[in-house]
């Protein structure tokens, strides 16, 4: 079962989330939250496998409650709700940690999935939110780094294609490898280079040169990734 605090202001907007979720049977709401105050103290109470964040609320925001959960609980996995996909403040909540988004006119069915793949690790985002997502950080940083040289030969092929969208499986069947697998080299990459989720990893293949500017795998030098 998978346990999520929803986290929204308006009460009809909680209660609408909770009917969709429970009525896909493999999820529980453990906790609502009409404020980001409320909804650190009920992530840290009941240590959901997903949390569901408004970002705008009334004390303490979603930005500033995704912060505060992430460093007190730096596994937990957090998607924002929003209204609009071009919310400013949803880019510094994926840049704090924030797993994906999810917009809260979505149908069901993508809610309830986008749920399953936040609790499984992987980011509800498609590939032209995660395109925004990398154009901006790289906008703002503009710096490019030499290969990651810590990294295995394996773990820089799925680094890359992080950085192209692909999820867990789409890996799998590119590399021919278990998706299990895929999951052990998703989590050492990660750690490796001190990130928190799959949309910073996906950002630094870019950064590292990994991906070219139409999202599509560069070929390895001979200097690339280590062994």
């Amino acid at each position: 079962m998978i346990r999520v605090v929803v986290a929204d202001d308006q009460a009809l907007v909680r209660a609408g989330v909770r009917m969709m979720l429970e009525a896909a049977g493999d999820m529980e709401v453990c906790g609502e939250a009409a404020d980001g105050a409320e909804a650190v103290r009920l992530a840290e109470r009941h240590r959901p496998d997903v949390v569901l964040m408004d970002l705008r609320m009334p004390r303490v925001d979603g930005l500033e409650a995704t912060r505060r959960i992430l460093a007190a609980r730096p596994s937990a996995r957090i998607v924002v709700l929003t209204t609009f996909a071009e919310d400013e403040n949803l880019y510094a909540a994926l840049g704090a940690g924030a797993l994906g988004f999810l917009v809260k006119d979505d149908p069901p069915a993508h809610m309830v999935e986008a749920v399953r793949r936040a609790a499984a690790g992987e980011p509800p985002l498609a590939p032209s939110v995660l395109r925004r997502v990398v154009e901006r950080a790289l906008a703002a940083e503009r710096q490019t780094l030499p290969p990651p040289a810590a990294l295995t030969e394996r773990e820089a092929q799925v680094l890359t294609l992080i950085g192209v969208g692909l999820s867990n499986a789409e890996i799998a069947g590119r590399l021919h490898v278990g998706v299990t697998t895929v999951k052990s080299h998703v989590a050492a990459l990660i750690e490796k280079l001190g990130l928190r989720n799959r949309a910073q990893a996906a950002v630094m293949a870019h950064r590292f040169g990994l991906v070219d500017a139409a999202f599509t795998p560069v070929a390895p030098s001979r200097e690339g990734p280590r062994r």
